[in-house]
């Protein structure tokens, strides 16, 4: 069977917008996206064992992480819209398909975020009472082995859409009567564990960008013993997370891409590919800088670097995802038909939900900047 046969038909509506506006939305969304998204997915599981094993630093900083996870899991989640909504769209005839394969695990991650967003509300719930009882622990633990579990399927459905070869053996292979019984998963792509490894080393460094930012720009109101630790537990994380996303990175380029995908990321998006790679690099000598204390300015720093590491990641990551395609599929080439309402209307409400978030974090900074009030 022809691989191809089974990619989806082209829209006869056409594509709303040229394919340049929706990728840089797709991948701006997806970098908005990542910043609370590695936050779950490795940062509950850092908080969760430092309160188990760590000291009175470790704890606290636990503490503030889980405090604030409600808010950050919010956040990505509506982040995650816009990338979704546009891989929906500019990606739809090879999107639909993988995960109709996959349907009942797809699925599942609806019922999966329900049950980790409520454990970490309870989890909060438990510290702001005073109190974690036996519930609220195992709460946050489940929460934490979901989150991971959810990255490890979103790997599996868009390692699958890519991996347009494998679509007729696995159809084949779960089919009922015909039908797909979408209980298929991308088990045989080489690129699945090395791509969601290399997610969640890069998560580990994000982490430990926040827990400096936080004490840098947050965390006045706590002691300076406090900041100083943080500043040193923050580089010590964020040099495993780099080593960790070094070595799952090399396995996933030098080992699972195809020659045509080796060959553009290693020519003509040489500088790109060499900028994802080494750009951690200078987060860490930022967090170097703040081994002793984290300072405003340099915390402030070290959070936009990071955040620059991400988006050279999230570019990257598109351009590979064309140059897997291009050989079934060249998604620049549809034809366009601007929708220019929904097309306006998106884009206002877009930037003023940005402007709302930014507004939300302006005055979060200044509640932390007010000393505590007086007791007594």
């Amino acid at each position: 069977m022809d691989p191809s046969s089974l990619i989806g038909p082209p829209s006869p509506l056409g594509y709303p917008a040229p394919y340049w506006f929706m990728a840089g939305l797709k991948v701006l969304g997806f970098v908005l996206h990542m910043i609370p998204m590695n936050l779950w997915f490795a940062g509950i599981l850092v908080a969760l064992l430092l309160r188990r094993w760590g000291g009175e630093h470790a704890r606290r900083l636990s503490d503030r992480l889980m405090s604030q996870m409600p808010i950050l899991i919010a956040l990505g989640i509506n982040f995650g819209i816009v990338p979704l909504l546009f891989t929906q769209v500019a990606y739809h005839r090879v999107f639909y398909p993988a995960t109709i394969l996959m349907g009942w695990f797809w699925f599942s991650i609806v019922g999966l975020l329900v049950v980790a967003y409520y454990g970490v509300y309870l989890y909060a719930v438990g510290l702001r009472a005073g109190r974690l009882r036996p519930l609220h622990v195992a709460a946050g633990w489940t929460a934490a082995v979901l989150f991971v579990v959810m990255g490890f399927v979103f790997s599996h459905a868009f390692t699958l859409m890519v991996n347009v070869e494998a679509w007729p053996e696995i159809w084949q292979r779960t089919a009922v009567a015909g039908a797909p019984a979408g209980t298929a998963l991308n088990t045989g792509d080489p690129q699945v564990l090395p791509r969601w490894l290399m997610v969640f080393g890069l998560a580990l460094t994000t982490t430990a960008a926040y827990a400096v930012a936080d004490a840098g720009l947050f965390a006045v109101r706590e002691t300076g013993a406090y900041r100083r630790w943080t500043g040193r537990f923050g580089l010590a994380l964020y040099t495993v997370g780099m080593v960790w996303f070094a070595a799952a990175g090399s396995w996933y380029a030098f080992g699972t891409w195809i020659p045509e995908v080796r060959a553009l990321m290693f020519g003509p998006f040489a500088v790109l590919t060499a900028l994802t790679a080494l750009s951690p690099g200078l987060v860490w000598l930022l967090i170097v800088a703040q081994r002793r204390g984290a300072t405003p300015s340099m915390a402030l720093l070290a959070a936009a670097a990071q955040i620059a590491v991400l988006a050279l990641n999230g570019a990257s990551r598109q351009v590979v995802q064309n140059a897997e395609l291009r050989r079934f599929l060249d998604v620049t080439a549809g034809r366009v038909e601007v929708q220019w309402s929904p097309l306006v209307l998106f884009v206002v409400l877009f930037v003023a939900g940005l402007a709302v978030v930014g507004w939300m974090v302006v005055h979060a900074l200044r509640a932390a900047q007010k000393p505590a009030p007086a007791r007594g």
